[in-house]
C-alpha cells in the first residue's frame, strides 16, 4: 500500500483476482458502467495483448473507502487505460458516482510520484468519468491537458414494442425491413437462435469466427490468430459472466450469419457480426442485427449500442451519434 499525499488517501496495488471481487461486492458503490472496463473483459485483453507492458491496477481509498480503481498500464513514462482501439469501442475509470475529480486528484499525484510524466485515458465517451472528471482535477493541480474528438459511437433508445421500433423508422426503411424479412422467410426455413451458456459458447464460437471472416477480405485479414485467440478467451469470460449472447441465423439449417452481442445492465452492444456471402442476396448481414434488435425490445432493454463507427446501416435503423474523445494529460 502507498500513501498518497494526502494522508486522508491511500493509492493501492491491486491485481486482476482483487478487482474481480469488487465488481461481485454489492456492498461497495463503484460504477462500472462502461462495458470494455469489467474484470472479465480486462483479464482476457491483457492475456493475449499485454506483452511488453507493465500491469498498472490502482485503487484510491479515502480512508477505508474504495472510491475508484484506475485500470493503467505503464510503458516507459507513460501511462495508459488498458484496451486497445481494435478490440474496445471506447474505455473509462471505475469510480464510485460523484468522487470522480476527487478520485483524479489523488491518481494524477500519484502518477507523477512514480515517475509518470503522461496520462493517456485512450477514446472516452463525452458522459464518461474520464470525460466528466479529468480535466477539473488536472487543472486544480496545473496540469496540461489534451482532448479532441476521437471517433462516435451510435446507439438507439429502445421502445417497449417492436411495432413501436418500426413506427420510429423512416417510411422507406421500415417498408424495406418489413419486405426484407418477408423475402427471408419465403427463401428458407428460419431459425433465429441464440447460444449463451458457456459450454455451448466454446462449441459454436469457431462457427462465429468462420462466418467473420467469410463476410470480407478486411475482416478475413483482420482475424488474425492472436484476435481469434482473443475472441475465444473473451466469449468463454463473458459467457461465465452471463453477459455474452452470440446469435445466428440459420436458413434451412445451414448457419448464414452471426452477430455478437453483450448484455450488460440494460444496454445490448452489437460487438461484431458476420455473414456467409452466398446469402449475401437475402439480406442476412442487416436482418441478423434487426432481430437482435427485436430481441432486446422483446427482452424490456432500454438501449442498444451500435458501438463505433457511423456505417449507414446504423443511422438506418434509428442510432444516434454519441462523441468520443482522446483525452491526455501532461504531469508536471
Amino acid at each position: 500500500m502507498l500513501m498518497s499525499v494526502n494522508p486522508n488517501y491511500t493509492v493501492t496495488k491491486e491485481t486482476f483476482d482483487s478487482i474481480a471481487s469488487y465488481w461481485l461486492d454489492s456492498r461497495l458503490s463503484l460504477s462500472w458502467e462502461c462495458l470494455f472496463v469489467l474484470p472479465a473483459w480486462l483479464k482476457v485483453w491483457w492475456g493475449e495483448f499485454g506483452s511488453g507492458r507493465t500491469p498498472y491496477l490502482w485503487s484510491v481509498r479515502h480512508k477505508d473507502e474504495l472510491i475508484g480503481i484506475a485500470p493503467l498500464m505503464i510503458q516507459g513514462e507513460s501511462a495508459r487505460l488498458m484496451g486497445d482501439s481494435n478490440v474496445c469501442d471506447y474505455v473509462d475509470v471505475i469510480v464510485t458516482p460523484g468522487r470522480g475529480t476527487e478520485f483524479f486528484e489523488v491518481l494524477l499525484q500519484h502518477l507523477r510520484l512514480q515517475g509518470i510524466s503522461r496520462l493517456d485515458m485512450g477514446a472516452s465517451r463525452a458522459d464518461s468519468i474520464v470525460f466528466s472528471n479529468l480535466f477539473a482535477a488536472a487543472k486544480r493541480l496545473n496540469y496540461t491537458v489534451f482532448s479532441e474528438p476521437e471517433d462516435v459511437t451510435m446507439e438507439l433508445e429502445l421502445p417497449s414494442t417492436w411495432d413501436e421500433f418500426l413506427k420510429h423508422l423512416t417510411g422507406k426503411e421500415r417498408h424495406e425491413i418489413r419486405r426484407k424479412l418477408r423475402r427471408l422467410n419465403e427463401a428458407a426455413r428460419v431459425n433465429f437462435r441464440v447460444v449463451e451458456s458457456k459450454a455451448e459458447v466454446s462449441e459454436e464460437i469457431d462457427l462465429f469466427l468462420e462466418l467473420f471472416k467469410l463476410n470480407r477480405s478486411d475482416k478475413s485479414d483482420f482475424m488474425t490468430d492472436q484476435r481469434a485467440s482473443f475472441f475465444r478467451s473473451l466469449a468463454g469470460a463473458m459467457a461465465d459472466a452471463r453477459i455474452l449472447k452470440l446469435f445466428f441465423l440459420d436458413l434451412d439449417e445451414t448457419p448464414a450469419a452471426a452477430v455478437m452481442c453483450f448484455d450488460y445492465n440494460s444496454t445490448v452492444y452489437l460487438y461484431n457480426n458476420g455473414y456467409d456471402n452466398r446469402y449475401r442476396s437475402l439480406s442476412v448481414g442487416l436482418l441478423s442485427k434487426v432481430l437482435t434488435i427485436q430481441d432486446s425490445i422483446r427482452r424490456g432493454k432500454n438501449k442498444y449500442d451500435f458501438l463505433k463507427g457511423t456505417e449507414v446501416y446504423k443511422h438506418r435503423l434509428g442510432g444516434k451519434p454519441v462523441q468520443l474523445y482522446r483525452c491526455q494529460v501532461k504531469l508536471g
